[in-house]
């Protein structure tokens, strides 16, 4: 086998296990009840909707899944559940596509380092980053495509390879509605690089996707174009700037507060000095960075979660840009600091074998877990069913799936606020509920309320299912 061949066999391979490991941990997970409607079990009834050509109107979250987020890549994922249907295939499909995101990585420091073992470790630098780690164990959520796509599109503008650069770009633009934040950055840096019209044309088709996705269809479904206003703080984007202006010590005091200068330590310290030669590639996660740390919603500026995988790519890049502009006797220095810094990081910050960290979960086999598999079976296919959170993920192939207090009892469901606390009309369609018997405070009382009209059907040491009297009262209506 000839030596590249040979390297890229080997990236493969490591790409293949760490998809492998992290399928097998989420499953684990899953199957131990550790996932829940949110954000798991609403994107499986809703692609699940979509596999059989119904409106992806998701009950367990009381929103169209594309009015949500205009996030027309699930169509992608609506065939494999024309095969193997299920939340596992989501888990699955999301380890693969994240994993996969270290081979354009590979092949671009392959062709501008030169060697085999340089881009093999540049590769792995991706697997074993802390933010693309975090997306890929946090449920599922349709940016993690962007781990893939993303870097595509760069390898491709990097390679000049134009007609797998515009596949990459649309790819990347059906994910969710604010791609733009990265795409028109990356238009920008393809007009600094000579490529003005192609430049022009991403950034702005990157705006009007933006654009049609938030007022056409996420309007058009949900009744807003974003549910998400309310995350820049000092009252949206203007009383933000008012105050940048007017009191810039409160605004400073904002930013490095509640962990956001570590979140940039975490984000930057990975890829160690080296893209520092490449400023103008990193450039491109600027805004995304900027937006994450400005916002006020606790898990933008946590590396943990899907939002900071966006600015991954870039950053990983300009680690091999950069270090593709040092003289070739140097390169094999700046790799080996990337390494290092990516190790460290993925030992204090990841949940990989041999980190500090592990992510505490029931396994498969614990009790709770095997009643819960168990008396689920109770509950007849397609019948609407009201259900403990955990259990979403198990019982969301049908069209009335929702979690235990709703339709009973409104909480986070709807388009906004205004109906919490609510009965919802729904509630009549609901046949079962499927609740644990330990209770807390809240579900006690919420399930004392409707007790009466439901009668106990299965029961064990952990669940018990129970079924209206009667049977429904709105058998056959819309969600």
């Amino acid at each position: 086998m000839r030596r590249p061949a040979a390297a890229t066999a080997v990236m493969v391979l490591l790409v293949a296990l760490h998809a492998v490991w992290t399928t097998r941990l989420q499953w684990d997970i899953h199957r131990g009840l550790g996932t829940s409607s949110y954000d798991v079990g609403l994107y499986d009834q809703g692609t699940w909707l979509l596999s059989r050509f119904r409106a992806p109107f998701v009950t367990l979250m009381g929103r169209n899944l594309l009015g949500d987020h205009a996030s027309l890549v699930m169509f992608l994922v609506v065939p494999f559940y024309w095969v193997v249907p299920g939340t596992e295939t989501l888990l699955a499909i999301q380890s693969f596509v994240v994993a996969a995101g270290a081979l354009p990585l590979y092949f671009l420091a392959r062709r501008r380092l030169g060697g085999q073992v340089m881009p093999v470790v540049i590769g792995s630098t991706w697997l074993l980053n802390p933010a693309v780690n975090g997306t890929n164990l946090e449920n599922f959520h349709p940016d993690s495509f962007l781990g893939l796509f993303l870097p595509l599109a760069l390898f491709a503008m990097f390679e000049r390879r134009w007609r797998l650069y515009w596949v990459a770009v649309v790819l990347c633009a059906s994910v969710k509605e604010d791609v733009s934040l990265v795409l028109v950055p990356l238009g920008l840096l393809l007009m600094l690089r000579g490529e003005r019209r192609r430049g022009a044309i991403t950034a702005v088709a990157a705006i009007g996707a933006s654009l049609a996705g938030m007022f056409l269809l996420m309007r058009s479904l949900i009744g807003t174009p974003t549910r998400n206003g309310w995350r820049i703080p000092f009252g949206g984007v203007g009383g933000f700037l008012r105050e940048s202006v007017t009191n810039p010590g409160n605004v400073l005091s904002y930013l490095s507060g509640e962990g956001r200068l570590f979140y940039l330590w975490q984000m930057f310290v990975p890829f160690g000095p080296v893209l520092l030669l490449a400023p103008e590639v990193a450039a491109v996660s600027a805004v995304v960075i900027t937006g994450n740390i400005v916002s006020n919603f606790w898990y933008q500026f946590h590396i943990g979660y899907h939002y900071s995988l966006v600015a991954v790519p870039a950053l990983a890049f300009a680690t091999v840009i950069g270090t593709a502009r040092l003289h070739r006797n140097s390169r094999p220095l700046a790799v080996t600091v990337v390494a290092l810094c990516t190790l460290v990081s993925a030992i204090l910050w990841t949940a990989l074998p041999g980190s500090r960290n592990e992510i505490a979960h029931w396994p498969a086999s614990h009790p709770v877990a095997v009643a819960a598999r168990d008396i689920i079976k109770e509950v007849p296919d397609g019948a609407p069913v009201s259900v403990y959170h955990s259990l979403a993920p198990h019982m969301a192939h049908r069209v009335h799936v929702y979690q235990f207090p709703n339709p009973f009892r409104v909480v986070l469901y709807g388009t906004d606020i205004s109906l919490e606390g609510t009965r919802d009309p729904r509630a009549d369609l609901v046949e079962y509920v499927v609740l644990p018997l330990s209770m807390d405070e809240d579900m006690s009382r919420d399930w004392g309320k409707i007790a009466g009209g439901f009668e106990t059907v299965a029961r064990n040491d952990h669940w018990a299912v129970f079924r209206r009297l009667g049977g429904s009262k709105g058998a056959g209506q819309a969600p």
